[in-house]
Formats: C-alpha cells, sequence, structure tokens
C-alpha cells in the first residue's frame, strides 16, 4: 500500500487525538452503563430464566421508545451541530425548544401505549417452541415478572426524555464530559441498589425483578438532575439554554424545516427498533431458550460495541460541525478517516468476543439449551463486528449532512424488507434453528454494506442546510 492510499485512510496523531477527545467520554459513559447493564442483567440471571426472560422482553420493547426519542432529537442535532459551527447560540436555543416538543409528545404517547397494552405485547414474545422445560406455568410466571418490571420501568421515562434533550445537545456542542460524568453516577447508582434490592442485602427487602426496575429508574432521575444542574450552573458557556424552555419563542418556519428534516429519522429509529422487537418475537416462536439465549448474547456484544457506536456518534458531532463551517473536503476526508478507524477498532474487539463466547453464559442461571444458543450467537455477531461497525459509521456519515430520507431507506426500509422478512419466513415455515436464522440475517447484511459503501464514497451526505438561509428561518 503506497503512502497516498495510507494517508486516506489513516490520520494523523494530531487527528486520532481530535477524534478521541470527542468519542472518549462517549465511550467511557457507553461502556460503563454498558458493563452496568451487563451486571444488572447477571444479576436478575442469576435468580431464574423466567425473570430474565421477562426482563428482556420489556427491554426489548422499552428500546423502542428509547429509540424514538433519540430519532426525535437527531434531526434537530444536525441542525444543533451546524449552529454550533457557525457559532449561532439562537439557533442551538431554537433545536433545545424543539427537542422539547417532539420528545414530550413521544413520552406521553409511549406511556399511554405501555399502560393500556401491556398484556398484549408482551405476550406476543411468550412461546413455548420445542423447548422441553417451557410449561404454560413457566410463560405465565415469565409475563408475571415483565409487568412487575414495566410497571416500575414507567416512572423513569419523563426522566429520561429530559436527560436526552439535554446530553444531545451538550455533546452537539463539543461538551461531552458532563454527560459522561453524569451517566457514570447514575449507572453507579442503579448498581447499588441493583444489588441491594435485588437480592436484599441487609435490611432491604429482596423485590427480585421489581428491585432491578426501582434501580433503573431512580438512576434515570440522577442523571437528569446532574445533568441539568451542571447546564444552568454554567450559563456562560451553555449560552443556548437561556430561554430554551420557552418553547413559544420556537419560529415556525425553522420548526417546520426541523420536524421536515428530522421526520425520516424519528421514523426510522421507531420502525428499526420495531423491526428489532419483530425480530425477537420471531426468533421466540424457538421458545424460551432463544430469547434467553439472545439476551445473554446482546448483553456481551452490547458491551464491545461501545467503541464503534461513539465513534458513530462522533463523526455526527466532528463531521456536522464541519459542514456547517463549510469545509466540505475536510468533513469528507475525516469521514473516510474515521470510518476506518471504527472498523479496525471493532475487528480487533470482535477477536476478543469470539474467544470468550464459550464462557461468558455459564455465568448465567439458564438452561443448557440457552447457554449453547448464546454461545453461538457471540461468536456469530463477533465475527461480523466490523461489519456492523462500517454500517453504523456509515448511517451516522450520512446523517451527518441532513441526508435523513436516504438514512430512512438505508436503515429501517432495508429491515423491514429484508431482516424482518428473513426472520419470519425461516422461523414460521422452515425447521432452522435460531442460530442459523441469525446468520442468515447478517449475511444479508452484506448488501447494505455495499450500499452504505457507495453513498458515502460519492459524497452525497456532503451539504451545509443551516449556513445560508439561518437568519430568515428565524421569523415568519
Amino acid at each position: 500500500m503506497n503512502k497516498g492510499l495510507l494517508r486516506k485512510f489513516i490520520g494523523t496523531k494530531e487527528f486520532y487525538k481530535m477524534v478521541l477527545v470527542v468519542a472518549v467520554p462517549i465511550m467511557i459513559q457507553n461502556g460503563i452503563t454498558n458493563f452496568v447493564s451487563l451486571l444488572d442483567n447477571l444479576m436478575v440471571g442469576r435468580v431464574g430464566m423466567e425473570e430474565m426472560s421477562g426482563v428482556s422482553i420489556v427491554n426489548q420493547l422499552i428500546m423502542v421508545f428509547n429509540l424514538c426519542i433519540f430519532g426525535g432529537i437527531s434531526g434537530a442535532g444536525i441542525f444543533t451541530s451546524q449552529f454550533f459551527g457557525l457559532k449561532d447560540d439562537e439557533g442551538i436555543c431554537n433545536t433545545v425548544r424543539f427537542k422539547f416538543i417532539i420528545t414530550a409528545a413521544l413520552t406521553i404517547i409511549a406511556m399511554f401505549i405501555f399502560i393500556m397494552f401491556d398484556d398484549e405485547l408482551i405476550t406476543m414474545y411468550l412461546n413455548s417452541g420445542d423447548g422441553k422445560d417451557m410449561s404454560a406455568a413457566s410463560l405465565d410466571e415469565t409475563l408475571k415478572h415483565a409487568k412487575d418490571y414495566l410497571r416500575i420501568i414507567l416512572i423513569g421515562l419523563p426522566a429520561f426524555m429530559i436527560q436526552q434533550v439535554y446530553s444531545s445537545t451538550m455533546r452537539e456542542t463539543g461538551q461531552t464530559v458532563v454527560p459522561m460524568v453524569a451517566g457514570v453516577i447514575a449507572v453507579v447508582t442503579n448498581l447499588i441498589i441493583n444489588a441491594l434490592l435485588i437480592y436484599g442485602i441487609g435490611f432491604f427487602p429482596k423485590l427480585g425483578v421489581v428491585g432491578a426496575a426501582v434501580g433503573t429508574s431512580v438512576s434515570r432521575y440522577v442523571e437528569a438532575v446532574i445533568v441539568i444542574t451542571w447546564t444552568y450552573a454554567h450559563k456562560t458557556q451553555m449560552p443556548f439554554v437561556k430561554g430554551a424552555l420557552n418553547i413559544f419563542k420556537l419560529p415556525g418556519r425553522l420548526g417546520w424545516k426541523i420536524f421536515l428534516t428530522g421526520l425520516p429519522l424519528l421514523i426510522n429509529e421507531g420502525m428499526w427498533s420495531a423491526g428489532n422487537a419483530a425480530m425477537l418475537k420471531n426468533y421466540s416462536l424457538r421458545g424460551l431458550d432463544a430469547v434467553a439465549g439472545l439476551n445473554i448474547a446482546n448483553t456481551i456484544i452490547n458491551l464491545f460495541s461501545v467503541v464503534f457506536l461513539a465513534l458513530g456518534v462522533s463523526i455526527a458531532i466532528v463531521v456536522g460541525k464541519m459542514l456547517g463551517e463549510g469545509k466540505m473536503s475536510e468533513a469528507k476526508d475525516t469521514a473516510t478517516k474515521m470510518i476506518v478507524f471504527s472498523v479496525v477498532c471493532s475487528f480487533i474487539l470482535g477477536l476478543v468476543a469470539f474467544f470468550i463466547a464459550p464462557f461468558f453464559p455459564n455465568l448465567y442461571n439458564a438452561t443448557d439449551l440457552a447457554k449453547e444458543i448464546a454461545t453461538k450467537l457471540i461468536m456469530i455477531q463477533s465475527v461480523f463486528l466490523p461489519q456492523i461497525a462500517f454500517i453504523n459509521a456509515a448511517y451516522f456519515t450520512l446523517r451527518s449532512g441532513g441526508k435523513t430520507v436516504v438514512t430512512f431507506l438505508f436503515d429501517s426500509v432495508f429491515m423491514w424488507l429484508v431482516s424482518v422478512n428473513i426472520t419470519m419466513v425461516l422461523c414460521k415455515f422452515t425447521g432452522l434453528d435460531v442460530m442459523k436464522v441469525f446468520l442468515a440475517v447478517q449475511l444479508a447484511d452484506i448488501i447494505k454494506t455495499i450500499v452504505g459503501f457507495i453513498l458515502v464514497k460519492k459524497g452525497v451526505w456532503i451539504q451545509n442546510i443551516v449556513g445560508n438561509t439561518r437568519r430568515e428561518e428565524y421569523v415568519d
């Protein structure tokens, strides 16, 4: 490989320092969050498989809400990053107002759905499959644990919503340390409460899955309080918060532009998370062992995905700022190097995950079949981790320039047309085990990888969406 090609894909020391300043706090926060989630999962998993499966099902449903919130703020986040590049505090303030409106609406809708249709949503995932150990009593017990967990988790949704508005804006304006610190304190709080209440240590009651839900909900409020308190105590560093709560000051034209840009992202995140839920439903046709195995595998793989997920968010922040500043060629060069960095890191982490795959599931109080499924799924995911990292980086690159319709087609439309249908057909109409079905989904993603490569290379995403019209957008 010649030096010119190396310079195209590999950055200087200064380049990686710049990237890591943004990415490392996000990695640390997400890493600790996922590590505590792993410990949380292990704690519940040690209690019993029904408890673990109930919590896993609810978390899959809550993920739909979480990603809808992420999608709701992501459209505004594109504008935030580019307004930040223009040093336009009023523009950033307006994006915060928009975030409050959209996330409040989503939270109200989600809580209504979860309260009114909890039984229907949970029972979609309860199937005996081919497992000899799965009885009606076992399924009923899983349903009970899931409902108990859900009721408490709902209490934490408003805090999650508010924290996401503030933390996302901080990251988009270059302040990644405070959300990291708040996240670390929150997950430690969660871990301590879980240990005390799941097992009933000392004079604390033994609450099982309810204790896990209490820990999660309390930690949401702890994180929100820290982020909000710091923001308003540092208004000189965060000038955009002045008047941000006055949602009626959001200019209609700008609000409409943000809405139209962000709507595909909101729909995308909702459809993508619903697609994951649909695939889990299809996998659940293989029984509760399959659900438990997927939960165990995803828990450890999430920990190994921290690096490429953080680098994806960093691409949106760093490249979005460059596009706002009008540095188009620099933005393209930076995106290329960050994508390569993400893929290389994931290849190394994938090797580590592959070799620990046979040992990790043994930490759970699950059936031998569930452990076997988990081991094989971890191995499959670890092999495909570089591919998953590339797809994630391509998604955030396309998003950084406001190409939200393209990301919608690239992400969730592909999932529903290809991935969901593969799991449905293979789980319903064939005798293939869950591992082979999962492998088929990963192989199909090669198509998505090729499409992502073409779109990123063509540079269809390179555009400034705020520089030319920012002032007139403030007035109706």
